[in-house]
């Protein structure tokens, strides 16, 4: 009998209350075709209802896709999320306190789907301790209907761990390029390898169907079988999708070179424009070191890739994505979790294995505030809770980590000769008493020795044992005005408070390679 049935029969698969996991890395590797299909036949008919939806990355494009297409009174019931930020009606839903909303880290729930397979109790981290995932603060519960506890601290031989508790699976909706008529399916324009496999098998060992979006159909035993990512027995459905509801990133349709298949000349991509975000690129990459195993952040960390590759310095360590990219240089926007001209692409779950066990070096991560204690916090802001995505993996694992971005929003500043000047003063400081959510925490930074920095384009603090250090100042500003009357609180100011190097306050820079010499470990 064939597996492969219509959009509409795939809709009609997923049943009330069912438990629905989606694969998903913004819309790479994200069944649009099916999620908008069901979203139509709930609108038709009212069905499915009280659903369970769980996502480890972000889903969605800022708009209306992904699980924005979800995001109805009655359709959803329950979130189990590791981010929401791409999804606004969704993320809507959860401000709004109409779901039991549960936003746990992208790296835990990525390596869940193993342990489900295996009938494991779930997956066992050290990973969140400290942060608003502990169960000691919230347990990553973010609306009051949410009244489970999802995550427990446990015993281990005298040492507290998380414990997060697997969920049960009656859908595993995932998605691939090529599904032959056996089922086998195969990722050839896909940007990332993603989690397809664990996802299918632990569907599969817990009674659930697997359905699977692809763009192409094969005869049968056509796929080599080094090729096959979920052989056939573990797929139960396949449908096809047109090409603009498959899309490789959120903005692209199909690119070679993300998926592997070419490559493409790194001076065709431009340059970050000279200023602060630029500024600061360059402050952050000064922390690298040659042979360093690297991971950016979205936002303003990914500057550090331009920079290195402008610098010429980006063959001297080794950049890779959480999504599990290693090399090239990491796309960014709408293309964020792919890469160009990437070595190698290996597992999203093997990724996180990796990270969790502490393989990163040097982490460069968002800076959207924190405060007195060194805690950061990406994850809320006001009534809005996006989530972590895999920022509490990455930042508490990493053996270094670099917070990057503005001391201030909206603030306009000057770059002459040189030297700073604050034209017009920002209006939100991200340097407060308490952050709003704890998404790092500087306790537990500071009981396992890790170096933090945040760097900033006027300033850079070190969290140290004894607390929050100003170490360094941009040329041309002023200590008290311009600086720590823009913070809630004062940080301790170093006996050998340094000036940041003029020359990276400078048009033209090409002093990284250089510095990375003489810092070299």
């Amino acid at each position: 009998m064939s597996k492969v049935i219509s959009l509409e029969q795939a809709a009609s698969l997923i049943k009330d209350g069912d438990s629905v996991a989606w694969s998903t890395i913004g819309m790479s590797y994200f069944a649009e075709a099916v999620a908008s299909q069901l979203e139509k036949r709930f609108l038709e008919t009212g069905q499915p209802k009280n659903l369970t939806l769980i996502h480890d990355c972000g889903c969605g494009d800022g708009k209306d896709a992904g699980m924005s297409h979800l995001a109805h009174e009655g359709l959803v019931k329950r979130l189990i999320s590791g981010h929401t930020g791409q999804a606004p009606k969704m993320a809507g839903m959860v401000v709004e306190d109409k779901i039991e909303a549960y936003l746990l880290p992208q790296g835990v729930l990525t390596t869940m789907w193993r342990q489900i397979a295996g009938n494991k109790p779930g997956v066992i981290t050290k990973v969140g301790m400290g942060t608003y995932v502990d169960p000691l603060i919230s347990g990553g519960k973010v609306t009051s209907k949410a009244t489970d506890d999802l995550v427990k601290r446990i015993d281990i031989e005298g040492e507290d761990w998380l414990l997060y508790k697997k969920f049960p699976l009656n859908v595993v909706v995932i998605r691939a390029t090529t599904a032959d008529e056996h089922g086998n399916l195969s990722v050839e324009e896909e940007a990332q390898l993603a989690e397809i496999l664990p996802m299918a098998q632990a569907a599969r060992n817990q009674g659930g169907i697997v359905i699977a979006q692809v763009k192409y159909l094969a005869e049968a035993k056509t796929i080599k079988p080094k090729d096959v990512k979920v052989p056939g027995v573990l797929v139960d459905y396949v449908t096809v999708a047109p090409a603009e509801q498959h899309m490789q990133t959120i903005t692209t349709e199909y690119n070679p070179s993300l998926a592997g298949n070419a490559r493409i000349p790194l001076n065709a991509i431009p340059p970050v424009p000279f200023g602060e975000r630029k500024i600061i690129a360059r402050r952050a990459a000064m922390e690298l070191y040659d042979n360093a195993i690297v991971n950016l952040g979205i936002g303003m960390p990914d500057g550090v890739a331009s920079v290195a590759a402008e610098e010429n310095v980006a063959s001297r360590f080794m950049l890779t994505t959480e999504l599990g990219t290693y090399g090239g240089i990491p796309a960014s926007g709408g293309d964020f979790g792919a890469a160009w001209n990437a070595e190698a692409i290996i597992e999203h779950e093997a990724q996180f294995d990796f990270y969790d066990g502490g393989g990163l070096d040097i982490a460069f991560l968002g800076l959207a505030q924190a405060d007195q204690n060194g805690n950061l916090n990406v994850s809320k802001f006001g009534p809005k809770v996006v989530g972590p995505g895999g920022f509490i993996n990455i930042s508490q694992t990493a053996k270094k980590v670099v917070f990057c971005g503005t001391l201030v929003n909206g603030a306009k500043l000057s770059f002459e000769g040189g030297k700073v000047a604050v034209l017009e003063e920002g209006r939100t400081r991200k340097f407060v008493e308490q952050v709003d959510h704890v998404t790092f925490s500087g306790e537990f930074a500071q009981a396992n020795d890790k170096p933090v920095f945040f760097i900033t384009e006027r300033c850079v603090l070190e969290l140290r044992k004894e607390g929050m250090v100003l170490t360094e100042i941009a040329p041309g500003l002023d200590l008290e005005k311009d600086v720590l009357s823009m913070m809630d609180f004062k940080p301790i100011i170093a006996d050998d408070l340094k000036t940041m190097p003029e020359a990276i306050f400078q048009q033209a820079w090409g002093g990284l390679g250089e510095y990375m010499v003489s810092t070299a470990k």
